[in-house]
C-alpha cells in the first residue's frame, strides 16, 4: 500500500546496510527498491540506475556471436587490443571527433570504469608528489570512489558554478599547487547534462598544457546533446596532447551486458616517457605503460569476443551503415515526456542551463522541490514507489535528485510515474519527513 510507511523504509535500508539513503551508493538504492517491492507488492519507477534502455546493437551481437563459434573463446586475447579493433577504433574516432589517432593508441578495456580505475593509478605515478585528482562536479559517483580506493586527494568544484570564462580562474586555483595529476569529467555531464562548450574546452586544454595535468573525458554519452547539427563531438583533444577519451559502448550502442571499452590516448601522450615509470616497471611510454603493466595486470586483456563485436560496431558507425546517433535520441523523447510530467506536478530542473541555453534532453536530468533537500526528496518519492538517486551522491552542491530515463519504455510506465507524482504531491509533499 502506497504510501510505503517511514518504519518499512526503514527496515529496508537497514536490510541493506543503508544508514543514509542520501549517500547510498546506486546499487544500493535500487537493493533499497527491491525490496519495497518484495515487501509491498507495489511496483517501483526506477529512475536511478543508469543501464540502457534499449535494445543491444545487431551489428554486435551477430559478430560477437560468429566470433564465439569460431572458436575463439579459448584463445587468449592480446592485452593491447585485437588489431581489427585498434583499427577500427581510431577510424570511429576520426569519423565521430574529428580526431586522426593512431590506431596503437585505442586499447580496449572492460568497460570503462575499469579504464578510470587504471588511468588513475598510472597518471598518480608519473611523477612524485602529483597524487591530486581534479573533478568536474557533478559526476559518476563510482569515479570519486575510486580515488578513495586508490588513496589519492580529491580535489572538487561544481562545474554549474563556474561556467564560460569564470572556469579559467577557478581551474588556476585548483591547479596552480602542481599536486593534480589528472582531471576527470563527462561530457555530456553525469548526471547534470551540462555540455562544456567549445571555449570551455579550450580553456582546459590550456590548462591541462600549463600544468600538465592529464584530461580523462569520459564519453559515455558521447553525441548526446542532440541540440547540436555538427557531426562531431565536442573534445579537448582540440586543444592539448594531454588527453585521453574513455569511450563506452554500454549507453551508445547499448551493449552494457558485455563490459567493454576502449581508451583512446593522444598520440603525444602515448610516446610520452616518463622516467618515474621506467624506473618503477622498466618500461617507460605512458601508452605501453597503459596497456602492458596496469591492464595486463588487472585484467590481462578484455574479453575476445567482446572485443570482435566492438570492432564490428565502431566499423558499422564510422562507415554510415549503423547510425547510432538516430538510434540514441530516443533518450531524448523520452526525457522531454518525462520532465514535463515532474514539471506539472511542481517540480523545477536543479541543473537548467548551459551558460545561456537550456540543457538538452537526454539520458538524465536533475529535478528538485522547493523546501526540501535532496535526502528528503528522494526518500519521499522512495516512499511513493520510485527510486532515484541523490544529488549529494554526485557530490553536487545543490539540492535534488538524478532522474535517468532510460528504462521508461511503455505508455504504462508514463502513467504509473504520472500516478505516483500525483500520489507525492496530495500526501507527501508538504509533510515532515
Amino acid at each position: 500500500m502506497l504510501p510505503i510507511s517511514k518504519e518499512n523504509l526503514k527496515n529496508a535500508m537497514a536490510a541493506q546496510g543503508v544508514t543514509d539513503m542520501c549517500r547510498a551508493t546506486i546499487r544500493q538504492c535500487v537493493n533499497v527498491a527491491k525490496t519495497l517491492e518484495k515487501t509491498t507488492g507495489e511496483p517501483f519507477v526506477h529512475l536511478e540506475l543508469g543501464i540502457p534502455g534499449l535494445d543491444a546493437c545487431k551489428v554486435g551481437v551477430e559478430a560477437q556471436l560468429r566470433a564465439i563459434e569460431s572458436g575463439v573463446a579459448s584463445v587468449y586475447p592480446p592485452a593491447a587490443g585485437i588489431p581489427e579493433l585498434k583499427e577500427n577504433g581510431a577510424k570511429f574516432v576520426k569519423a565521430y571527433t574529428g580526431i586522426d589517432l593512431n590506431p596503437r593508441g585505442v586499447i580496449p578495456t572492460v568497460g570503462a570504469m575499469q579504464a578510470c580505475y587504471n588511468l588513475l593509478l598510472e597518471c598518480s605515478q608519473l611523477a612524485c608528489g602529483r597524487r591530486a585528482v581534479l573533478y568536474l562536479d557533478p559526476g559518476f559517483p563510482s569515479h570519486y570512489i575510486q580515488a578513495k580506493v586508490l588513496g589519492l586527494e580529491v580535489r572538487s568544484f561544481d562545474l554549474g558554478d563556474y561556467r564560460g570564462e569564470k572556469l579559467r580562474l577557478k581551474l588556476e586555483q585548483m591547479l596552480s599547487d602542481g599536486k593534480v595529476c589528472a582531471m576527470v569529467y563527462s561530457n555530456p555531464n553525469n548526471p547534470s547534462w551540462m555540455c562544456l562548450s567549445e571555449e570551455e574546452l579550450r580553456i582546459i586544454g590550456e590548462m591541462c598544457t600549463r600544468y600538465d595535468v592529464v584530461a580523462l573525458e569520459d564519453m559515455a554519452y558521447m553525441c548526446m546533446d542532440f541540440r547540436r547539427n555538427e557531426p562531431h563531438q565536442p573534445t579537448v583533444a582540440r586543444y592539448t596532447d594531454n588527453w585521453v577519451m574513455m569511450i563506452s559502448a554500454s549507453k551508445i550502442f547499448s551493449y552494457a551486458g558485455e563490459r567493454i571499452a576502449v581508451v583512446a590516448i593522444s598520440d603525444a601522450l602515448y610516446g610520452r616517457k616518463y622516467s618515474a615509470l621506467e624506473e618503477r616497471y622498466g618500461l617507460a611510454t605512458f601508452g605501453d605503460n597503459f596497456a602492458m603493466t596496469y591492464l595486463y595486470v588487472n585484467i590481462s586483456g578484455a574479453s575476445h569476443s567482446a572485443q570482435i563485436a566492438l570492432s564490428a560496431m565502431f566499423r558499422a558507425a564510422a562507415e554510415g551503415i549503423y547510425d547510432f546517433v538516430a538510434e540514441i535520441r530516443r533518450y531524448a523523447e523520452r526525457a522531454h515526456r518525462v520532465k514535463e510530467i515532474f514539471l506539472r506536478h511542481g517540480f523545477h530542473l536543479v541543473y537548467d542551463k548551459d551558460i545561456d541555453a537550456d540543457v538538452s534532453d537526454g539520458f538524465f536530468f536533475t529535478i528538485g522541490y522547493n523546501g526540501l533537500t535532496g535526502g528528503e526528496l528522494q526518500q519521499k518519492l522512495m516512499r511513493c514507489g520510485i527510486s532515484a538517486i541523490s544529488l549529494a551522491s554526485s557530490r553536487s552542491r545543490r539540492e535534488g535528485v538524478r532522474i535517468c530515463v532510460a528504462l521508461l519504455k511503455k505508455e504504462e510506465d508514463y502513467s504509473l510515474l504520472d500516478d505516483r507524482l500525483s500520489l507525492f504531491s496530495k500526501k507527501l509533499c508538504n509533510c515532515v519527513f
